[in-house]
């Protein structure tokens, strides 16, 4: 068990490095200090069915090997790397000595220690793995140039093992969280959705970088020192105040859409938090997402033929179809009758599979045109 003021010094900065870039810097520099360490590193290495030129993860504190020293690890000698990493007991911190005098990496130790380490000033060392619940491992090494470590670095090393393991799982559990997050993040992006979010009084109280882009394009914008959100256009301001007014005084209504411009598209979706609590903010009373379509109508026709097969007549009548319009309303813009549009309409359900006008929708906005 870590004695107090050990865990005083290293545990604090062990908690805060998982969320800095690069992680774990202040630990790294703390252990280095309690051991009276020149260098110590955190390493990831590739799995070991991996290939040899998988990333490596090099976290480290302190001097670190001479540039030519590095390179010619990275360039010839890591293939002849006599370390059994993955071999190495989980939780038992292992001298230089442990490591390279195996029967298996003898013959390598004495070039591995020539060539790298002693021209790093590594002539003293500790390291030790720690693997969390899902299999991941990371190394932690400390070295020093001119006397061994004092005697109970080992056991500092090991009684912080167990910290270790329980940061790498909560480090692993953040990184598979932000990978998520990021595809989740590119595909809105693709999409062109954003977001605000707004209190009772129409308050903006946080947003992304896309809904904060769509403000003016859409005709909204932040007004006054409160933050309300508001619209140029009369009609468009009061029924955007009726629709947060309504969400917010009866959070089981009905989601509000507003279509703010048609070609290219633009639309908002008003939606009720639904009690969305968090940690530390005040929950919202309102969510509003923002839409922008990238491209006109004649880049969406054109997406829309080739992805269905249609003609250039019958893709902007899917179009239309698909943005609410009626067939007799569409039919006027691009010069058909009504009866031409309804003999369009079944060439296009048709083609798409669609059954009717709200297959065409689903159909057309889940489509990859979406992410287009």
């Amino acid at each position: 068990m870590l004695q107090d003021k050990d865990a005083a010094q290293l545990l604090p900065p062990l908690i805060a490095g998982l969320v800095e870039q690069p992680p774990w810097q202040g630990f790294l520099e703390a252990l280095r200090a309690r051991l009276a360490a020149d260098y110590a590193s955190l390493v990831f290495r590739p799995l070991p069915l991996g290939t040899p030129e998988a990333r490596v993860i090099h976290l480290y504190a302190g001097a670190p090997s001479p540039p030519e020293v590095s390179r010619h690890y990275r360039e010839n000698f890591y293939l002849r790397d006599p370390v059994p990493y993955h071999a190495m007991a989980e939780g038992r911190s292992h001298t230089l000595a442990d490591l390279l005098a195996a029967p298996v990496t003898a013959p390598r130790g004495a070039s591995y220690f020539r060539e790298l380490l002693a021209p790093s000033g590594m002539n003293h060392l500790r390291m030790i793995r720690c693997a969390e619940p899902g299999g991941v491992s990371g190394w932690i090494t400390v070295t020093r140039r001119e006397a061994d470590f004092a005697a109970g670095a080992d056991r500092l090393l090991e009684d912080l093992a167990p910290h270790l393991r329980a940061a790498l799982a909560a480090l692993v559990a953040l990184e598979r969280e932000r990978l998520t997050a990021d595809i989740a993040r590119e595909a809105v992006r693709r999409m062109n959705f954003g977001w605000l979010t707004l209190d009772a009084a129409g308050r903006v109280c946080d947003g992304d970088a896309i809904g904060a882009g769509l403000l003016a394009a859409a005709g909204l914008s932040v007004q006054g020192r409160e933050g309300r959100l508001t619209a140029r256009d009369p009609q468009l301001r009061r029924q955007l105040h009726a629709a947060i007014r309504e969400l917010a005084e009866q959070p089981q209504a009905r989601p509000r859409a507003l279509v703010i411009r048609r070609d290219p598209w633009l639309d908002l979706l008003l939606v009720p938090s639904g009690g969305r609590m968090g940690a530390t903010r005040a929950t919202p009373a309102v969510l509003c997402y923002l839409h922008a379509d990238h491209w006109s109508s004649a880049d969406r026709c054109e997406q829309l033929a080739q992805l269905f097969d249609l003609t250039r007549s019958e893709a902007r009548l899917a179009l239309a179809l698909s943005r609410g319009a009626t067939i007799a309303e569409a039919a006027p813009d691009i010069g058909l009758t009504v009866e031409s549009a309804r003999t369009y309409s079944k060439r296009i359900y048709a083609k798409t599979g669609a059954r009717g006008a709200a297959d065409l929708v689903r159909f057309i906005h889940r489509s990859v045109l979406a992410m287009a």
